[in-house]
């Protein structure tokens, strides 16, 4: 049985089936996304979205959907399903899925009579292109499928209505057709593998609405551009593949290429598999260089987040290779920050005060997990070159306070983080140092983290056991916040063993929930757990007592470090919250954030590469302490 899978009483109940969605992706960035019952309820959806670099650094939806029918004896059976204004769904074709699984690829099982029809989806790994392929498992009767397409060509981040600018000529090819509805956009080819007609009949259907953006306060409907439809007999037994793609395929490969989408896939088949899968859609190939996109469906490649969540994409899996490439692309940003020039690649926010101190995390992982010997070999010098940076006040957001610490902007102050993680990177220096046997800078680096381990519990300690959010101009932040679990959790710490525990011991307390730390105690002022309304409301809630799993994740290691095989069971209970999370929102992965309030519900981006990266990381970790 598979692991993600949905029977029809589910399925067909739409409260319960709509708020789950699907996505695949592929290593351009490329995806498909929409519901399990394949009803877009976000302007983000489609079953082809895709970078159009000629146009923005946008995804562009499109095929937006594609409506299966089933003929017989003259009846139509629609299995389609759209959302219209009014709380109107059209044709409804949920109420024929019998069920829906996700062990390899997206299946959907239909049943029409004495028609049972099963859907698999694939979206390719190496080629912009959607794969669904429908076979005919039961039909006593002549049976005729009839394949719908609906059209967008539109940034993700737009809507498209009827308009007289649209292109509606389109031309043939193998077994299909191309179109391209606006200029500067790729042709777009829908075939199938075997003989069919194609019948033009040009038509905008309008008003289609998507709930979540409604959920969200912004517009929220739009118009498709239907150009016609294809149509073909299908026998029992067979199976037929359609394709959609930015070039022409020959129509015969496409049982093969089907076959081999399945095959390569690692079956979703228990908790630890799933993240693999949900890891991979993350980290992208772009030109010639690689990445680690933020999240799905909006984020780019964001610096903080691809140097906290390299690790746990990759390592965990011994899948060294992809994080090697990942860095190659972050040492190019680096080294250009670190010159004053105009990083060439396309990393967002390269220049926040924090991110060079997660970059030097993310390579003491490598050295941890891979080898210090490769780890000096590779990113010995780079590491060498961000401390320096740092220490000696190049860096634009950063000053070095003759206490040691770093005084930041935008965040003014003293941030508790970042200076456990400058006391982490000076630390992990000075073993770098004494490895390649520079012992007069490790004496050097030595003395400037004493300096810092002191400053920080005198700045950042507090007489209640827990640690200040931030310090700035002699007034103190007393908020209980999460940010402190890293001067716990990080392999070296300015705080003694007693301190640690008190700083886990409040993070238990005040902030822990089933789907990660809230970003703020309920005790505290400002309290704001929901993450729902317009931006700007949400805006506010952000920060604001919002949980996050990838923060449990510090927290967890956290735990395990201070309390060592006595907590094993504590954090295999913890777990359990996450895989659970696995069979809603999107499923098979974690969306950006919950509530912190119960009943802690999903929300933000549908998938997000921290939280998957983390909690990977901790499912590893904890594997070490089991095998004692």
């Amino acid at each position: 049985m598979s692991y993600l899978r949905f029977d029809k009483t589910l399925m067909t109940n739409l409260e319960e089936s709509l708020p789950k969605e699907i996505l695949r992706s592929n290593r351009s960035g490329a995806y498909s996304c929409s519901t399990i019952v394949d009803c877009n309820t976000r302007k983000y959806h489609g079953l082809l979205v895709v970078p159009v670099p000629e146009l923005d650094d946008e995804n562009h939806v499109l095929l937006s959907s594609l409506d299966a029918t089933v003929i017989q004896h003259g009846a139509e059976f629609n299995l389609g399903l759209h959302k219209y204004s009014g709380d109107n769904f059209a044709p409804r074709g949920h109420k024929y899925i019998r069920e829906f699984d996700s062990l390899q690829v997206p299946t959907t099982l239909y049943r029409v009579g004495g028609v049972i029809l099963k859907r698999e989806q694939m979206f390719q790994h190496f080629e912009n292109r959607i794969i669904i392929r429908y076979t005919l498992v039961d039909g006593h009767s002549e049976t005729t499928l009839r394949l719908q397409p609906f059209l967008a060509f539109r940034s993700v981040r737009e809507y498209t209505h009827e308009n007289y600018a649209a292109n509606r000529e389109y031309e043939g090819c193998e077994n299909g057709i191309s179109c391209c509805l606006y200029a500067g956009y790729p042709r777009l080819y829908m075939q199938v593998n075997k003989d069919n007609e194609f019948v033009y009949r040009p038509d905008w259907y309008h008003g289609v609405e998507y709930p979540k953006e409604q959920e969200r306060g912004y517009a929220s409907n739009e118009d498709l551009y239907v150009p016609g439809y294809f149509e073909f007999k299908i026998q029992k037994g067979e199976s037929v593949v359609f394709s959609a793609g930015l070039s022409e395929i020959e129509t015969a490969k496409l049982a093969e290429l089907a076959d081999f989408e399945v095959k390569i896939r690692t079956p979703r088949d228990n908790f630890y598999n799933t993240l693999v899968n949900s890891a991979h859609q993350f980290i992208v190939h772009r030109t010639t260089e690689d990445y680690v996109l933020a999240g799905y469906p909006w984020f780019k490649c964001r610096a903080r987040d691809m140097f906290i969540s390299l690790p746990g994409l990759t390592l965990t899996n011994n899948e060294v290779d992809k994080y090697e490439a990942v860095m190659k692309t972050a040492q190019k940003g680096l080294k250009a920050y670190m010159k004053g020039k105009v990083p060439a690649v396309n990393i967002q926010e390269i220049d926040m005060p924090d991110v060079m101190l997660w970059a030097v995390w993310c390579i003491q992982q490598y050295g941890r997990l891979v080898s210090m010997d490769k780890c000096l070999k590779h990113y010995g010098k780079l590491l060498q070159d961000m401390v320096e940076f740092i220490r000696s006040g190049k860096h634009p957001n950063i000053e070095v306070k003759e206490n040691g610490l770093l005084y930041i902007e935008p965040r003014t102050g003293y941030v508790v983080e970042i200076n456990a993680l400058w006391y982490n990177a000076l630390m992990f220096s000075v073993d770098v140092c004494k490895k390649t046997g520079d012992e007069k800078t490790a004496e050097m680096l030595s003395e400037a983290a004493a300096q810092v381990a002191e400053s920080f519990v005198e700045v950042f300690w507090n007489e209640y056991g827990y640690l200040c959010d931030y310090a700035v101009d002699g007034y103190r932040d007393y908020l209980v916040r999460p940010n402190m679990i890293f001067a716990a959790a990080l392999e070296y710490s300015p705080l003694d063993k007693k301190q640690r525990k008190s700083v886990v011991d409040f993070c238990t307390r005040e902030l822990l929930t089933p789907k990660g730390l809230r970003s703020l105690s309920p005790k505290s002022s400002g309290y704001n757990p929901m993450y729902v309304g317009p931006q700007v409301q949400r805006d506010y809630a952000y920060h604001q007592g919002t949980a996050w799993p990838w923060l449990a994740g510090f927290y967890m290691e956290a735990c395990l470090k201070i309390y060592g095989q006595s907590k094993v069971g504590y954090v295999d209970r913890l777990l359990v919250g996450y895989e659970e999370e696995l069979f809603y929102h999107c499923i098979g992965t974690f969306p950006e954030l919950f509530d912190g309030n119960p009943p802690f519900s999903g929300r933000g981006a549908i998938s997000f590469a921290m939280n998957v990266a983390e909690i990977m990381r901790v499912v590893k970790l904890l594997d070490q302490y089991n095998e004692y």
